[in-house]
């Protein structure tokens, strides 16, 4: 059997480290794909697992929970939700979430797959004692019975990890949001989540779309999108200023925080209107405790305040297809600031953990 190099974090005597290992190259099971990675994305979940702030994954892993990859192997007979067939040499992606039983009461009753007891993770919730299962790989084990998604020719592969995550994220939040039209949305956070939230926010009938970030490298790129209004203020008092400025002093219909920064919640708060729709989506994993006034912030502002948690595959199914169709008009690989080597994976979480980069994507095979 060949051998494959992949990037496996570890956490040795309580620090966690990255270090490039070599894995035989699995036999597949039937009804199984091998891929040859293209690209895998490194967002904020990435350097929150660098940190050891999700308290199920279970080291060693090799991260990377969307790539984007070329079909190598194939045993059986593989199928997408349409019924076509799956040939060697396809570019497809894949639903990181895997394992999701259909016979839970979440699954069954409450129709929220995302909670499953029994649903995994690639790249977060496999170990690396379990495979192949994490894209910072040379290759990646689809296992059988994971949803496979054939790239539409309109849509290039660097175009799609530039989304990566975000993407569907995003499309999940908006979901929740229940963006109605000429509603005023406003975006804690300009990274790929809160970038996707925006052009979905815009395609879903929003009339205004703001973005607020004191990152304000990043703005340019939401402007670039078509939003209509970019906040870059440093303190939290002067972006919910700027947002009361242009909505007539009411606040937002709808806020999406996207940021992953516990401290946007309260603020966030702030800045939707009484009877508006707050959308937490960033906090995917534990960055501290915020404290909020209950009774000005939630009980006499009558706020509707939302929880997003994870996709399932609706939303990476709709955002493939809503990339496709809007590629030529949201250039999402503007987003790639730079693409790493394998070996440059840590160079690659430290950059995205400092905003040196607008979005980082890992090539373990070479430039495609």
């Amino acid at each position: 059997m060949a051998e494959v190099k992949a990037a496996v974090m570890d956490k040795v005597n309580g620090e966690i480290k990255v270090e490039i290992k070599e894995f035989s190259e699995p036999a597949l099971e039937e009804g199984a794909v091998l891929l040859k990675t293209v690209y895998s994305e490194v967002c904020g979940t990435d350097v929150h697992l660098s940190q050891g702030q999700l308290a199920e994954a279970p080291y060693p892993i090799i991260p990377g929970h969307i790539n984007v990859g070329i079909i190598e192997k194939i045993n059986g007979n593989v199928c997408d939700i349409e019924g076509n067939v799956f040939r060697v040499g396809d570019v497809v992606t894949f639903l990181d979430v895997h394992e999701t039983c259909n016979r839970c009461w979440y699954c069954l009753v409450a129709k929220t797959t995302t909670r499953c007891p029994n649903r995994k993770v690639y790249g977060i919730t496999y170990s690396a004692r379990d495979g192949l299962l994490g894209g910072w790989s040379e290759r990646i084990y689809l296992k059988p019975g994971v949803k496979i998604i054939k790239l539409p020719p309109q849509l290039q592969p660097m175009d799609f990890i530039a989304g990566g995550c975000g993407a569907p994220t995003g499309l999940h939040a908006v979901e929740r949001a229940s963006i109605k039209l000429d509603d005023t949305v406003v975006i804690q956070g300009s990274g790929s989540v809160g970038l996707s939230a925006a052009i979905f926010s815009i395609l879903g009938g929003a009339g205004t779309v703001i973005v607020v970030d004191p990152a304000v490298n990043r703005l340019e790129i939401a402007r670039q999108m078509g939003v209509d209004y970019t906040i870059g203020e440093a303190s939290g008092e002067g972006r919910v200023n700027a947002v009361l400025d242009v909505t007539d002093g009411r606040g937002a219909d709808v806020t999406i925080e996207a940021s992953g920064n516990p401290k946007a919640v309260s603020e966030g708060m702030d800045i939707t209107r009484n009877n508006g729709t707050y959308v937490i989506v960033g906090q995917y994993t534990d960055a501290g405790d915020v404290s909020i006034n209950p009774h000005w912030q939630v009980n006499k502002k009558h706020l509707d305040i939302r929880g997003t948690w994870g996709i399932d595959y609706s939303h990476i199914h709709r955002s493939v297809r809503l990339m496709a169709k809007h590629s030529e008009r949201f250039s999402w690989r503007k987003w790639i600031s730079k693409v790493y080597s394998l070996d440059e994976v840590e160079r690659a979480l430290n950059d995205v953990e400092n905003l040196r980069v607008m979005k980082a994507a890992i090539a373990p095979n070479g430039e495609f």
